[in-house]
């Protein structure tokens, strides 16, 4: 990916660094640690290409965790998880395996169905003529004490990492504050609170070190991408390499397939990118980076077609003298 983005980017960014002064109080000189992972552990791709043939399906979590010691829930933007659910998944996984947990995607200003939602909820709230579910302030807290008592048994076990807040396009600063987020920043936040713009209008121009600086105030991390290099709007900026929680650094890797992430009707279209051996090194040495400004670093690999994102994450593992050497592909082994 071109660097050239950095450079045009330094006038603006020394503008925001005013409002991050919080991410310089972390302890100076020694460098962060570096967890990596994928964006779930169940994609189709996964357990046709990367898990053993015949594998169950209530087995996977822990073969995976023989891996990476780090995971990003998505099961939790559609539906709330059960609490039974999530002590299963912390027996099943080991001590200090870490799980990052998506928003439900009512709180992430997406459109919801009532069922979405759990059941308790359902009665009260209000809805349009199509079922979908109307954001008032009563429905925000109520859904917001489901969420957080859902983690309960991640913290409990010490394997919870960060709330992650995957924003719509369509909430743009055009049409929209930052301020409107204030609700579930203040619940969330104390937790560990990770946000995900998908508008790239809040990355750009004189909107930019309004946004680092509302994150900085509120010591909330800003979800840093690996993206295509497009100005799509609804593509962000990989150039940008802004920490605003000394305490984690999030990065999310999309891959750079420009016309898939457009145009795909699925997930495994838009996000169908294998990362070459000089791109992983690239990452690797981006990652070190955000390691000497926060205290933890959290890297996940969203490019969920096939096998690409557990085989990248391992790379990367490797690229970093986390493990020695890449373990086979299954596809290798069994096919």
């Amino acid at each position: 990916m071109a660097t050239g983005g950095f450079i045009a980017l330094d006038c603006v960014l020394a503008q925001a660094h005013v409002f991050c002064s919080v991410a310089q109080r972390r302890s100076i000189g020694k460098a962060g640690k570096i967890l990596v992972g994928t964006a779930s552990w169940s994609d189709p791709g996964f357990v046709e290409r990367w898990y053993p043939p015949k594998m169950a399906a209530t087995d996977r979590l822990a073969w995976y965790a023989q891996h990476f010691d780090l995971v990003e829930l998505n099961s939790s933007f559609y539906a709330v998880p059960e609490r039974r659910m999530m002590e299963r998944w912390c027996r099943s996984t080991p001590d200090g395996f870490i799980f990052d947990v998506k928003v439900h995607k009512l709180l992430s200003r997406h459109s919801a169905s009532v069922k979405m939602l759990p059941p308790n909820l359902q009665r009260s709230v209000e809805a349009d003529t199509k079922g979908k579910v109307k954001l008032t302030a009563q429905t925000e807290r109520a859904l917001l004490d489901e969420v957080v008592r859902s983690v309960e048994p991640l913290c409990d076990g010490g394997k919870f990492g960060a709330f992650l807040l995957q924003l719509s396009p369509a909430f743009s600063p055009r049409r929209h504050e930052l301020a409107e987020l204030e609700e579930v920043v203040g619940r969330l936040g104390s937790l560990g609170l990770v946000v995900e713009l998908r508008n790239r209008n809040w990355m750009t121009g004189e909107q930019l070190p309004e946004t680092l600086g509302f994150f900085c105030r509120h010591g909330i991390a800003l979800c840093l991408v690996d993206a295509p290099n497009e100005e799509h709007f609804t593509i962000m900026p990989s150039a940008i390499n802004e920490v605003t929680d000394p305490q984690l650094a999030y990065l999310r890797l999309h891959g750079r397939n420009a016309q898939g992430y457009l145009h795909g009707k699925t997930v495994a279209e838009r996000f169908y990118y294998h990362y070459n051996a000089g791109e992983i090194e690239e990452i690797a040495a981006r990652s070190k980076t955000l390691a000497r400004k926060a205290d933890s670093v959290h890297v996940i690999f969203n490019n969920n077609a096939l096998d690409f994102a557990p085989h990248a994450a391992a790379r990367l593992r490797v690229a970093l003298g986390q493990i020695a050497k890449l373990p086979p592909r299954q596809a290798e082994l069994f096919r």
